[in-house]
């Protein structure tokens, strides 16, 4: 049986020994060769994890007792939750429990936060209480397909999901911290054409086109330094997820990517903290608990300009965003910078069935620089400045009903500004730009879980944008000033299957929206396959539609101060389309002897651009035009581990270009060909 259906029996020699039964018929699953066996034997079959079944003699009632430890503070666990079949307790302040058991009973121990333990009642001992540590819960989205992609931390999932896991995760070549907006350019397929943080291209998009969310709220702004370094505090990240294609079907935005930062959901009963510093910033971190079911966490981050008066590293970035921008060009300017963050989280469990847990987070990016001219035998100094802030919070509650269905509801709010002014003393005038972004998201998930091989994702998602765009000139007087609503619903669903053998995974889902102010309807269709096709080697198959309604455009390449040129705007139907995408791939994975190739093929379709949105510097640098690209690529990564030592060879093609039918030359090829 165990050759047939790849399942492992474990059992005691002295409860089978005097059972005896005959070949069951080759044409029954393995669930009707159970009932089978049970029926002939009389004996107690039992499915648990990792394809095992137990064997077990007819059932006894006892009482079993044990302690319930967090796996990495060592410290007990209050409040878990311990199940058989037909009763359970819960485990006091010092993570005791008693329970009354049958032989042949599974038992469940579960507590928010944590990953489900099941032990059989027969492996507790009779005499000594057993000890049983849990795991901190890291969920995600699919099955693990290839550990340690790369490096230490780095692991690839069936449905095409790169995640990074910090808390184990090796630092790569080239870096001095894990900011995880560096790290994921080591990827295949992932790269900053510009070399910074604020401008990833995922397969030959533009980095608009990427989605950022930070705990599931989508983030506007990602950079330090006008796009130098990370926002993100590496101490408050404990998890990337990256999705080029596939992506599941309560995902919106992002046409050519999704990049998925996840905080710590452990609740840690130790206050713990640290202090940082290098010739960039100074940063702090702290988890402070608040009882045993409740913890605060705070980061802050402040640069150093002002006590360190412009060290040879500050300068070297603070000139590498200033270098063909209209500050450059400024003379005895006395210019000043500084950035600063702040991140908040208050995590409680609330029960052993319901989490809660609140996000805030503030960052700051402020230039300032004085212009100094002599206009008619008088000195004057005017000031100029440039703003890049943003603000946001979010409320994340999630209910367990049962073993079969999770609820999460979470709601949030994002406020990001880009103004600058621009006081120049010659010409005698004073320009005014301002770009704002308001954004409110409410969103539904409901998980069910059908059996251990079909669970079934539902849920609704709300969308409310508006975006302000103001230009304001003194001389002469000129003022202009706009303002964008889009409202979105959407509903989703998708269905996920796993075969007992773990060989085959499938997703199929699919999002309806509807943008109110055009009464336009979208659909998008969502699909990952994952196939095993022989020992060591695997197929996956992912495809998607996409679509977003939010992009940045450059109107001049001196748009403000020249140092951080693009504007969000919305899509208006018109001039700037909704922007569609469609994309489809295909992958082999081969993983043997320290051995790893993974080769992927795609073809991705992207529709609704402007000429704006793409910097060109040619002679389309001012025409206004919708188009599209189409890019079709492969990626392609070698690793190879030897005993200490991790080496890996990525290389990334892709064809791409672009369709502008308003242009004399329609076709030509894209800045990111």
């Amino acid at each position: 049986l165990k050759d047939r259906y790849h399942y492992d029996f474990t059992y005691a020699h002295d409860v089978i020994k005097d059972s005896f039964v005959n070949v069951p018929a080759q044409n029954l699953s393995i669930e009707e060769v159970i009932k089978f066996l049970e029926k002939e034997t009389g004996l107690v079959f039992q499915f648990l994890e990792n394809n095992i079944i137990t064997i077990n003699a007819k059932t006894t009632s006892r009482f079993i007792c044990g302690y319930i430890i967090d796996d990495e503070t060592k410290l007990p666990l209050e409040g878990a939750t311990i199940k058989s079949e037909n009763n359970y307790t819960i485990s006091d302040s010092f993570g005791y429990f008693k329970l009354n058991v049958k032989s042949n009973e599974n038992i469940a121990i579960r507590h928010i936060g944590y990953l489900t333990k099941l032990k059989f009642s027969n492996s507790f001992q009779n005499t000594n209480c057993t000890t049983l540590y849990l795991t901190p819960q890291i969920e995600t989205l699919s099955e693990v397909l290839l550990t340690n992609y790369i490096t230490s931390g780095i692991d690839k999932l069936t449905d095409g999901t790169v995640t990074i896991n910090f808390s184990n995760f090796g630092i790569l070549p080239g870096l001095i911290e894990s900011d995880v907006l560096q790290s994921i350019q080591a990827l295949p397929g992932i790269q900053s054409v510009n070399e910074t943080v604020s401008n990833i291209n995922i397969r030959g998009g533009t980095n608009d086109q990427n989605l950022l969310l930070w705990d599931g709220i989508k983030m506007y702004q990602s950079g330090h330094f006008f796009g130098l370094i990370s926002i993100f505090n590496p101490l408050m990240i404990s998890e990337a997820s990256i999705i080029k294609n596939g992506t599941s079907a309560n995902f919106t935005d992002g046409v050519s990517g999704t990049i998925n930062l996840k905080t710590d959901s452990h609740i840690n009963n130790l206050f713990t903290g640290s202090i940082g510093i290098n010739f960039l910033n100074l940063d702090a971190f702290t988890d402070v608990p608040l009882g045993k079911k409740s913890s605060i966490q705070l980061s802050v981050r402040k640069s150093l300009d002002h006590w360190l008066n412009h060290n040879p590293t500050y300068t070297k970035y603070f000139d590498r965003i200033l270098q063909d921008t209209e500050v450059n060009t400024v003379i005895d300017s006395d210019i000043h910078f500084e950035f600063k963050d702040t991140s908040l989280r208050w995590l409680y469990n609330i029960s052993d069935k319901d989490y809660l847990r609140v996000n805030f987070l503030y960052v700051n990016n402020e230039l300032e620089f004085n212009e100094t001219a002599t206009i008619n035998a008088i000195e004057e100094v005017r000031e100029s400045s440039l703003l890049q802030n943003s603000l946001v919070g979010g409320l994340f509650y999630k209910r367990k009903w049962n073993d079969r269905f999770t609820t999460t509801l979470q709601a949030s709010e994002t406020s990001y500004l880009l103004k600058a002014v621009n006081a120049e003393v010659l010409r005698e005038r004073r320009l005014l730009q301002k770009n704002k972004v308001l954004e409110t998201n409410t969103q539904l998930d409901t998980w069910y879980k059908y059996n251990n091989q079909l669970s079934f994702l539902n849920g609704y998602h709300f969308t409310e944008t508006i975006i302000e765009d103001l230009t304001d000139i003194d001389n002469p007087l000129f003022v202009r000033f706009a303002k964008k609503v889009l409202r979105e619903h959407a509903a989703f669903s998708q269905v996920n299957y796993i075969s007992n053998s773990k060989k085959t995974s499938v997703k199929v889902g699919v999002r309806y929206n509807y943008i109110e102010k055009f009464k336009k309807h979208i659909i998008e269709p969502r699909i990952a396959i994952h196939q095993q096709l022989i020992t060591n080697v695997s197929l996956n198959v992912l495809g998607e539609f996409k679509h977003q309604n939010t992009s940045q455009i450059i109107n001049f390449q001196n748009d403000f101060l020249g140092v951080e040129k693009r504007k969000w705007v919305l899509a208006d139907n018109n001039t700037i389309p909704v922007i569609t995408s469609k994309q489809v791939s295909l992958g082999l994975n081969y993983s043997n002897k320290k051995w790893l190739i993974d080769m992927e093929g795609y073809f991705k379709e992207v529709k609704g651009i402007t000429s704006l949105s793409q910097g060109f510097l040619n002679q389309y640098i001012y025409r206004i035009a919708n188009g599209s690209y189409l890019v079709k690529g492969m990626d392609l990564l070698i690793n190879k581990k030897f005993r200490k030592i991790s080496t890996w060879l990525s290389y990334s093609y892709a064809d791409n270009e672009y369709t502008f039918k308003d242009f004399p030359e329609v076709n030509f090829p894209n800045n990111l060909d």
